[in-house]
């Protein structure tokens, strides 16, 4: 791997990297990293827990931090020139962290614009001068569609979570955002998974046909998850669930199941078996979600039942165990589950409970081994 010092990013950027104790790149930021540096536009896909979010904030504040020391500092307000794009407000705040992480001494201002928020706070969050924007793309709309905010001096637009951003329920407001910025401007794309169905979109927004960066380990899990798949009738799910989590009662855990309807029929088996639990999924007040977030991080909790949403570029230290309660159907799922554990070359611990209508998913996991 190659040393963060071998790059030529501003002083301020390598001492804080030094300060957070990183030192080598893994191996999408080493793709990817020089490319951006020379303002290319990219499309990456890398495992989850592979440093994707790094990868992209180095850059785009080397460069912005260039535009001001060389005397061309941001002078309008509402006016940013970096743009971050995601698909749901944890992970956007997850990204914003990372960005500020890196600004105690590059001094670049970030602000949020997320879904959930109260628009209130965040029009004040956006009524200055800053350089990046973290965004939701609904509340990006409304924001660009009022005047609150204008795109057009943003040198680099950043789609996290590519796949789900380029989804047809979101596509119309990512292409719009795009004609919103300058034609010139740096587009960026970063997934743990592109399925073939996306790479045609993905050409449809891109001006020119962009690199195309995949790893090694991309559409595989990481080398330091162990697998145990356990074969099971489905009317013994709950019941085999409560015997895996009682082998390591305090581990921290993330179950999933595949609907609403099957968590909250889990919920009740768990809370008639006497075991405590919290919950993460859509069609819940956001305030719960971050609650029973927050409950889980700290250790209130050891286990956090979720749908895939939860699935989807949460990052939370110290998650050492997935448990497939209710495998999903397609493969793209599966990896950005089990990403949860096993992140940033820690061990993980992944159990399936399998029964014979998941076998062709096995099938295409044990060929991706």
């Amino acid at each position: 791997m190659s040393s963060f010092s071998t790059l030529s990013l501003l002083p301020t950027l390598l001492e804080s990297l030094d300060a957070l104790g990183f030192s080598q790149q893994t191996e999408i930021q080493a793709q990817t990293l020089p490319a951006l540096l020379e303002d290319r536009s990219l499309v990456g896909v890398s495992e989850t827990g592979s440093g994707k979010t790094l990868a992209y904030v180095l850059p785009m504040l080397h460069k912005l931090k260039n535009l001001e020391l060389r005397g061309s500092s941001v002078s309008e307000t509402r006016h940013p020139r970096g743009l971050v794009l995601v698909p749901g407000r944890e992970l956007g705040e997850q990204v914003s962290k990372v960005f500020k992480s890196m600004t105690h001494k590059t001094r670049v201002r970030v602000r949020t614009a997320l879904g959930g928020s109260k628009k209130k706070v965040t029009r004040q969050s956006v009524s200055g001068t800053f350089e990046i924007l973290v965004a939701t793309p609904g509340r990006l709309s409304q924001l660009v569609n009022g005047g609150e905010v204008n795109l057009e001096d943003v040198r680099t637009l950043v789609f996290d979570e590519a796949d789900q951003m380029l989804d047809p329920s979101f596509l119309p407001v990512a292409k719009a955002i795009i004609r919103a910025c300058p034609k010139n401007v740096q587009l960026v794309m970063f997934s743990a998974t592109l399925p073939g169905g996306l790479e045609t979109v993905v050409h449809e927004v891109f001006p020119n046909t962009p690199l195309v960066i995949r790893t090694r380990g991309s559409q595989r899990v990481v080398p330091t998850l162990q697998t145990i798949h356990t074969q099971i009738s489905s009317h013994l799910r709950f019941e085999t669930l409560v015997e895996t989590l009682a082998q390591a009662p305090d581990v921290a855990t993330m179950a999933f199941v595949n609907t609403r309807d099957q968590l909250e029929k889990l919920g009740k088996y768990l809370t008639s078996e006497g075991i405590s639990f919290t919950s993460y999924r859509g069609q819940m007040d956001r305030q719960e979600r971050r609650t029973n977030l927050a409950r889980f991080r700290n250790g209130e909790v050891s286990l956090l039942l979720a749908t895939d949403l939860g699935g989807r570029g949460l990052d939370i230290e110290g998650v050492d165990r997935v448990i497939n309660v209710h495998l999903p159907q397609t493969l793209d799922n599966y990896l950005h589950r089990v990403g949860r554990t096993a992140r940033a070359g820690r061990k993980g611990l992944v159990v399936n409970l399998v029964t014979q209508r998941d076998h062709p998913l096995i099938a295409k996991l044990d060929k991706r081994a």
